[in-house]
């Protein structure tokens, strides 16, 4: 299942669209006007025996043609299935009067804002319509997508129920508080809005795809599936319905029909950054990493601001030993969300293979300041001496030892850095901790204060047992072998 929601402008908006389209398009395109009729010219009259020449016949230019407001509408809808807002919203320009100032097509519009963001801009034209028609329910509608939008649900709760309690069987309305029901995990009441706009309309695309999702969140496989195939088999040309069911069969572990459905969902939506990733999440589970690196490169240049692409790249090119790239993602990941902490423990790792102190100790600072864990510290510590010296993380590590039990395993290594003494103490220990991971870990610590206090011939006995407890999942692992690399120490097998 993603781990980020779809904003999608699916069938609900493309409704306002077909209805703008049918009930609002009420002026034609105007008559060409008929050529000018040209006299016949006069034969040439001899002057002083020279023929002057007749003038030009005038070149005759048609008037331009204006399109009526179905065929603009084609369009726009063209230019939102592809996911280009900003085309689709230059277009409504080009549509004239009655019909650009009808409310149809004034909330079309407002809904295409909103899908791109454009809050502002979509609320002013919909309260517009609301003060001219305070009885619109689809206005009330477009008003509490927009309340979606900015995440405010109770704002957004508060409107469907009055559209609803004008009009119970407003399908937008009542599938949009499935959704509602649905992100806050109230499957049951979900699941009655879904029944009720599929009672009314039982091949709507986004009532089948909720209704399927609540089957999906119940463990009912097989009623999701069956629903849909439905909406597949409903809406053949709809990207979502296909992007839907692959989420499924991946979830099910059917990872050849999932990408089958993403395959056809990447035709029919090439520029859709969620059929994107989800493709490269299933090419991930099938080990065929290069083509989902391709498809995650592709969603960046989709939507270079969403970070979910930047995570696997990173990863992957990580893995491939691109490490340039990985640190380029990994430095983007924490513009884009500082929150996501992985992004600067990548980042800090990074910097720490090109010797880079100061950066790695920033990097590791605010992956500590978003995630206390007590490796983050010990790696901000480590890469402080060495940008500036012994006494730079003293300070910090006064804070961090006040966090610890006192005379815990852990809590040694950290007095350690702290006092810059006590380590054949903590060898000691370290020698006598059962579970491995963690002896792991210390030991490349222990290995790592060697180092900056001018023993490397210690050090490289540390980093050496480190290696031998092969523990390839670990950061510290990692950045292990790193420091073997750099120190010309031959990896024993």
């Amino acid at each position: 299942m993603s781990l980020v929601s779809k904003p999608v402008f699916g069938l609900a908006c493309l409704s306002l669209l077909y209805s703008a389209v049918f009930f609002s398009c009420a002026s034609k395109p105007e008559a060409t006007p008929e050529p000018a009729v040209v006299a016949p010219q006069e034969k040439p009259v001899l002057v002083e025996a020279a023929t002057v020449e007749a003038p030009p016949e005038p070149v005759q230019v048609p008037a331009p043609q204006k399109r009526d407001t179905l065929a603009i509408l084609a369009e726009i809808t063209l230019f939102l299935a592809q996911g280009n807002f900003e085309a689709g919203i230059a277009l409504f320009e080009e549509i004239e009067s009655p019909d650009a100032e009808s409310a149809r097509i004034q909330l079309l519009k407002a809904s295409v804002m909103n899908s791109a963001g454009m809050f502002d801009e979509a609320r002013a034209i919909t309260n517009a319509v609301i003060t001219a028609e305070p009885e619109n329910m689809d206005a009330f509608f477009v008003l509490a997508m927009i309340e979606k939008a900015e995440g405010k649900p109770r704002e957004q709760h508060a409107l469907l129920e009055k559209i609803l309690h004008t009009d119970p069987i407003h399908i937008n309305a009542l599938i949009a508080m499935g959704d509602l029901y649905t992100s806050g995990r109230s499957f049951k009441n979900a699941a009655l809005y879904y029944d009720r706009a599929l009672t009314e309309e039982p091949e709507n695309g986004n009532a089948l795809i909720g209704r399927a999702l609540v089957y999906r969140y119940k463990h009912d496989s097989a009623n999701a599936e069956l629903l849909l195939n439905k909406a597949v088999a409903a809406h053949p040309s709809w990207a979502q319905a296909y992007n839907e069911r692959a989420r499924l069969y991946r979830d099910e572990n059917k990872l050849l029909p999932a990408l089958a459905d993403l395959d056809i969902a990447k035709e029919l939506a090439p520029n859709d950054y969620w059929i994107a990733t989800d493709r490269g999440s299933v090419l991930i589970a099938l080990h065929r990493k290069p083509e989902a690196l391709e498809e995650y490169e592709r969603a960046i240049t989709i939507d270079h601001n969403n970070f979910l692409a930047y995570v696997y790249s990173a990863g992957i090119k990580d893995e491939f030993g691109d490490y340039d790239g990985a640190e380029v993602a990994y430095e983007i990941l924490t513009r884009l969300r500082p929150d996501y902490y992985f992004g600067f423990e990548g980042l800090g790792m990074h910097k720490m293979r090109k010797g880079q102190w100061a950066e790695a100790r920033d990097a590791f600072l605010q992956a500590y300041q978003y995630a206390p864990e007590i490796n983050y510290a010990l790696l901000a510590a480590l890469n402080w001496i060495r940008a500036s010296g012994p006494s730079g993380p003293k300070a910090f590590l006064e804070d961090v030892l006040k966090t610890l039990p006192r005379e815990s395993l852990i809590w040694y290594v950290v007095r350690m850095f702290h006092d810059l003494r006590g380590d054949s103490d903590v060898a000691n220990r370290i020698a006598r901790e059962k579970n491995e991971d963690t002896k792991a870990q210390l030991l490349y610590y222990l290995a790592s204060y060697y180092d900056v206090s001018g023993k490397p011939a210690t050090a490289d006995i540390y980093f050496q047992r480190v290696r031998e407890l092969n523990r390839p999942y670990m950061m510290e692992w990692r950045l292990n072998e790193w420091a073997l690399e750099q120190r010309r120490i031959a990896l024993s097998k």
